[in-house]
């Protein structure tokens, strides 16, 4: 049989960064075998839709560029389905479920229940008490069909139960944890069909995933305690079930459940940052699974090749920043500088630093300072505090070296030279700045950073810096004759 898997999410809102993970796993594995990756919604729980939740969902899929074989997709604005084995919204696979709960019913592997919220946690309270584990103790599991009848006519609300047998073992094995050994005792009487008619989760992803022939089950831990429901609603339907494989939670540095109270965990806050999906993608692959070669920069082709569920971790992964930066920035330095401008204009009109009109009519100019700055850059939105130098003619020496670099004996001369310098050129760029640099040491017998530091401290007041000539070539003429006359008139 070929690898089909699933990535299903609850449109609750944003997409957190270990449900990318989820869906990355299933995708590097359905492309390693040449199986289908499919996207389904899962909105049984109507309490908890976000509006907009789904398409915001699929941007973030279509960003991170992990596009599903079979699901939900927007075309043209609007939400369709694309695949055999929809509908893939499971709100609109109600009747379905209606079908294998009756056939649960008839088999007398469910049953209703018809007990109120307020028996429920009063019972479990007296089993709280007692030390006992809190679960439904069976009230209704032995109504009569009359009974039943009776209680529906009466309109009395019910869920439909799963009914699980006396002290049974429930054996199941998971690719990354090996053979899980579950008592039913342990285990509650789960509902599958809630009173408002919808399916739980429990049911629902049972009946999906076999009805979509997944082949593959690849989902967070927080399931695995619920997997012993899930294996034996297949055997009691007559199904042989999937393979199961539970991903250990994202820790942050702490060790700790990443939690959105600690920073950013949501993909549109890294994509919105200035992150490159390619380098998230990298780098929340190694979260969790190592690869055979002591190697940590994957093209997707490469992720593909080496992935395995079997070198997938058991213990959790650590997020860290300062790792997934040093990834983001060797992406970026190796991206075209047309990528990295067109990013980072949003962020420098966002800043005040440019208007959109002047995004278009100073493009060139935008690609020149960009390019001043790339390699320094985690993530693009931090150009915004890199460009400050190119945006303002008042120069602020950054740190004592600054300082003592302005009072040297041959800076006003020096400037005074390279002003004369640059006025006889007619075209300022890289290159004739070079070609003043060598002039000015064959002239003056200034060389090195006698040359060069006192000049770049007149120009951003900073004593290291980026490429040097090109910096100039930015700053062009004018802004450059503006800053030097500064410095004279008000640091030397």
């Amino acid at each position: 049989m070929s690898v089909r898997v699933r990535f299903a999410p609850s449109p609750t809102g944003f997409v957190h960064i270990g449900s990318l993970r989820t869906a990355l796993y299933n995708y590097l594995l359905a492309r390693k075998h040449d199986g289908k990756y499919v996207l389904r919604i899962e909105d049984t729980d109507q309490s908890r839709l976000v509006e907009g939740a789904i398409e915001n969902l699929i941007k973030s899929m279509d960003w991170a560029k992990l596009p599903h074989d079979e699901g939900v997709v927007i075309d043209n604005g609007a939400l369709v389905e694309k695949g055999e084995y929809g509908p893939y919204i499971q709100s609109q696979r109600l009747d379905i479920y209606q079908d294998y709960i009756q056939r649960l019913l008839n088999s007398g592997d469910a049953y209703y229940c018809f007990c109120s919220k307020e028996r429920l946690d009063e019972v479990r309270e007296k089993q709280k008490s007692l030390g006992q584990t809190a679960k439904y103790d069976g009230h209704c599991r032995n109504l009569t069909k009359k009974e039943v009848q009776n209680k529906i006519r009466a309109g009395i609300p019910y869920v439909i139960r799963l009914k699980f047998p006396v002290d049974t073992n429930i054996v199941f094995d998971d690719i990354i944890r090996g053979r899980v050994v579950v008592n039913t005792d342990e285990i509650d009487d789960q509902v599958l069909i809630k009173s408002d008619g919808f399916p739980t989760y429990h049911f629902a992803v049972v009946v999906d995933d076999y009805l979509m022939k997944i082949t593959h089950v690849i989902r967070g831990e927080e399931w695995l305690p619920s997997t012993p429901k899930h294996v034996y609603l297949y055997k009691v339907l007559g199904w042989e079930a999937p393979k199961f494989v539970h991903l250990s939670n994202i820790l942050n540095t702490e060790k700790k459940k990443l939690s959105k109270r600690q920073g950013d965990v949501a993909v549109e806050d890294f994509a919105k940052k200035g992150y490159l999906p390619e380098a998230l993608i990298n780098f929340i692959a190694l979260v969790g699974w190592s690869p055979e070669e002591n190697k940590e920069i994957f093209t997707m082709e490469e992720l593909i090749k080496e992935f395995s569920l079997e070198r997938v971790s058991k213990s959790g992964g650590v997020f860290d920043v300062n790792k997934l930066n040093w990834m983001n920035n060797h992406y970026i330095q190796n991206s075209s500088v047309e990528r990295i401008t067109d990013l980072a204009i949003p962020h420098l009109i966002e800043a005040g630093y440019i208007t959109d009109a002047e995004s278009k009519e100073k493009y060139q100019w935008l690609k020149d300072m960009v390019s001043v700055v790339q390699d320094s850059l985690d993530y693009v939105g931090q150009i915004t505090d890199k460009v400050d130098i190119f945006f303002k003619e008042e120069i602020v020496p950054g740190g004592e070296e600054a300082k003592e670099i302005l009072r040297l004996e041959h800076m006003p001369h020096l400037l005074d030279v390279f002003v004369q310098k640059v006025s006889n050129i007619e075209t300022l760029d890289k290159d004739s700045a070079k070609k003043i640099f060598k002039e000015i040491q064959k002239e003056e017998g200034i060389k090195g950073p006698n040359l060069f530091k006192p000049i770049r401290v007149a120009l951003t007041g900073e004593s290291h810096g980026p490429d040097l000539p090109l910096i100039i070539q930015v700053l062009g003429k004018e802004s450059l004759f503006s800053r030097i006359e500064y410095v004279k008139k008000h640091l030397i």
